[in-house]
This record gives structure tokens, C-alpha cells and sequence, in this order.
């Protein structure tokens, strides 16, 4: 069986009342800084805060009444398992949801409270999945696959009825792919709509899967990642097939980009997203020569990222544009030289934020102190600035954050 435009409709059908419209908007800063008309498809808003919820109610509904009565069974440590949870829980249909062991508290605990059982099970992935095919295969349970299959693969690929039809012009469609799932269905429905519109990839580079099977290459993937949504080591054999054919290119872009990507959509476009869904703009933004002046839209599939997460990538983004700097300075230990530089940051303009005072290790002489501040700045100029005031006034400094232009850490 292959996956085609009807199937794609007839998906679109039966989702019509059970999803969210999410919207196609336009994103008029990221458009300025690269030079291409952005356009950004809204899953964040969809049930559970992710695309998955098309895949798995399109599998879950076409469930003859006895497969339904035995239940499901999918394996997942994120989206998938909250949205099989959820559609099985309105459904009424058992579901038990295999994680890894070293699943997030917090992820376990949202896909219970779907009303799913969830099995801790395996130190990754690849063994989860395993056991889920055995509880499948005891239990007479039905395999959700979280990409490889044709009714998920369908239900993802109205993705793209509704992009184009938000978007009808777009000649350039930038999708992330982790097993595949979702740039296969929108690449069937895309090409089938509008033959002359270009399908690009995205993979995380360290885990580049779907790149190194259509290649003929040994795998490599491994390592961790801030887009865990597409951290896919064995991508689908429905789907690579479906991606070969469709697919132009596929793009590999590094953590910096990924994290710089989820920076730039928060500040400037106000939209919270996770690693995987900002795959695409962190593409664009890495290559913005590739797309200028094109009409490209992407996927933000997913805005399901930590908190913790997320304010340390804000935070470490203000450092990077020079919006935040910490400073080390070495003074003489009497009264008066604390004061005398924070006086001079505040004369500068910087806002001190932390400030670490120390005087007992061995390595700082003994008639002095060392000073670690950690001040709010304008940009890297602003940092620069203060630098100087401070090294003329006879408090050499050193910086120890790294700005964009301002340097390395030292």
C-alpha cells in the first residue's frame, strides 16, 4: 500500500471535527532577517501541544470494534504518547504507552493523566519499542507506530491541505524529519496539489538517520540534542521510500542553530517552541541565501519543551547577543574598590545582575580580591564599552561569557 492525495482528504475528513484548525500565519520579523516571506504553521496549539494527534486519531478510528476493545499499544518518551493517549482515552480504548526508564517525570505524568497506563521500560528507545511489539504480539494489542505507517502517515499529511490552503503561494515547504512520519504525508498531499513546490528536509546533524539511509551510509546518530522530537535513529521503511522520491534535499543543522532557532521565535514572533519544532527556521536561519526571496513555510510541530529548558536557552541567548556579560575583575582588597566598580558599570549603563566577591583562594594574591559580575548590557558594543571603562580606570577585566562579537571566553 502507498499513501496518496485521497487518503490525505479522506484523513482530513474524518479529523474535521476532532482536531484543532491551527493557523498559518505570517512571520514578518524572521522574514526581514533572511529575506524570504516566512510563513509558520501553528501546531503548537494543536491538542497536546504537538502535530501527533492527526497520526494517531486517523490510525486509532480506522480500529475495527474488536482491536478497539483489546486496546492499543504505542512506544514514546514525548508527543506520540500523549497524542495516542488522548485519542484513546476519548475514544474509550485501552492504551498502554511503553517509555524509556529515564523518561522525564513530568512526560509520564502527562500521558497518565490522558488515561493511559504507561510501561517504564529500557534504557532508550530502541528497547521501549521492542518490548511494545512484544506486549503488542502477547496481548493481541494494536502497534500505534509513531511514523511508519500509512494511516499516521496520512493523517500528518493534512498538514499540508491546510498550509496551502492558508498559503496558496508558497513555493518552498521546509519540513523537520525525524522518522518521517510528517514530512512524508505533507510531501504526498504538497506535490499532489502543487507539482512545482519544493520539499526540504531537516535533521538535527547529530542524528542525520533518514540523510544516511537514502545515501547508503553507515549510521552515526547518537548524542543528545535539544530537538528530542527528532532524535530518530532507524527512520521508517514506508517512509524513506515515500521522502526519496519527494524530497529535494534534506538539511543538517547543528545544536547552535536549533537553540538559536528557539531563541529567535520566543523574542521575535512570541511563539514558544521545542528543539524539533524550530528545526525548519533554524535551517532558513542557517542558510538565508538558500531561500531569499522565496515564499517558504514550515512546521512548528511541537512547542512541548521544558521550562528549565527554555529559560536557559533565553538566557544563554542574551549572553550570545551581548545583552548579558560576566565580567572578572581582579582589585586591591581595601575599603572603597567594590563600589568604585560598580560605579563605573553603572556610569557605563550596564545593570548588575549577580556579583561574586572572592579573597580566599590561593591563586588570587593576597593583598587582593577577585570580582565576578554579571551585568545586563545593550548589546556587544555596550560590553565593550564597559570593558574599557573599567581597563582605564585601572580595573583590568576580563570577560568570561561569550557574545557574538565581543569574543571568546577567555
Amino acid at each position: 500500500m502507498t499513501v496518496t492525495l485521497s487518503d490525505i482528504e479522506a484523513a482530513a475528513k474524518d479529523l474535521k471535527d476532532h482536531i484543532i484548525r491551527t493557523p498559518t500565519v505570517p512571520a514578518p520579523a524572521l522574514s526581514a532577517e533572511t529575506g524570504a516571506e516566512i510563513w509558520l504553521k501553528l501546531e503548537t496549539q494543536q491538542h497536546t501541544g504537538s502535530f501527533k494527534p492527526r497520526g494517531a486519531f486517523t490510525k486509532i478510528q480506522s480500529l475495527t470494534a474488536a482491536q478497539r476493545k483489546a486496546g492499543v499499544v504505542a512506544m514514546s518518551a514525548g508527543n506520540h504518547a500523549q497524542g495516542v493517549a488522548f485519542w484513546a482515552g476519548r475514544l474509550g480504548i485501552p492504551a498502554t504507552i511503553v517509555m524509556p526508564k529515564m523518561t522525564p517525570f513530568s512526560k509520564v505524568e502527562r500521558t497518565r493523566a490522558l488515561g493511559a497506563r504507561v510501561a517504564l521500560h529500557g534504557d532508550n528507545l530502541s528497547e521501549a519499542a521492542a518490548h511494545a511489539e512484544e506486549l503488542s504480539r502477547k496481548n493481541g494489542l494494536t502497534f500505534v507506530h509513531p511514523y511508519d505507517d500509512e494511516k499516521v502517515i496520512a493523517g500528518q499529511g493534512t498538514l499540508a491541505l491546510e498550509i496551502l490552503a492558508d498559503a496558496p503561494d508558497l513555493d518552498c515547504l521546509v519540513i523537520p524529519i525525524g522518522g518521517g512520519g510528517m514530512a512524508s504525508g505533507i510531501a504526498v498531499a504538497a506535490k499532489a496539489l502543487k507539482p512545482g513546490i519544493e520539499i526540504v528536509g531537516v535533521q538535527a546533524r547529530l542524528y542525520p538517520a533518514m540523510t544516511e539511509v537514502l545515501r547508503n551510509q553507515p549510521p552515526t546518530s547518537g548524542g543528545d540534542t535539544l530537538a528530542e522530537g527528532i532524535a530518530v535513529k532507524s527512520p521508517g521503511v514506508i517512509t524513506r521510500a515515500i521522502i526519496g522520491e519527494h524530497v529535494s534535499e534534506i538539511l543538517l543543522v547543528e545544536e547552535s542553530a536549533i537553540e538559536r532557532a528557539v531563541q529567535r521565535l520566543a523574542e521575535t514572533q512570541k511563539i514558544v517552541a521545542e528543539g524539533a519544532g524550530a528545526a525548519g527556521v533554524a535551517a532558513i536561519l542557517g542558510d538565508p541565501s538558500r531561500f531569499r526571496g522565496r515564499r517558504v513555510g514550515t512546521i512548528i510541530c511541537g512547542g512541548n519543551i521544558d521550562s528549565r529548558i527554555l529559560a536557559s536557552v533565553l538566557m544563554r541567548g542574551l549572553v550570545r547577543d551581548g545583552r548579558m556579560a560576566r565580567i572578572r575583575v581582579e582589585l586591591s582588597d581595601a575599603p572603597g574598590r567594590l563600589a568604585a566598580v560598580a560605579s563605573l558599570i553603572a556610569e557605563a549603563g550596564g545593570n548588575i545582575v549577580e556579583c561574586y566577591h572572592q579573597r580566599l583562594f590561593q591563586d588570587v594574591p593576597i593583598k587582593h580580591a577577585e570580582l565576578d559580575v554579571v551585568i545586563e548590557t545593550r548589546d556587544a558594543d555596550h560590553v565593550r564599552e564597559i570593558l574599557d571603562r573599567l581597563a582605564k580606570a585601572g580595573f583590568p577585566p576580563r570577560l568570561l561569557s561569550a557574545t557574538k562579537e565581543a569574543g571568546a571566553v577567555l
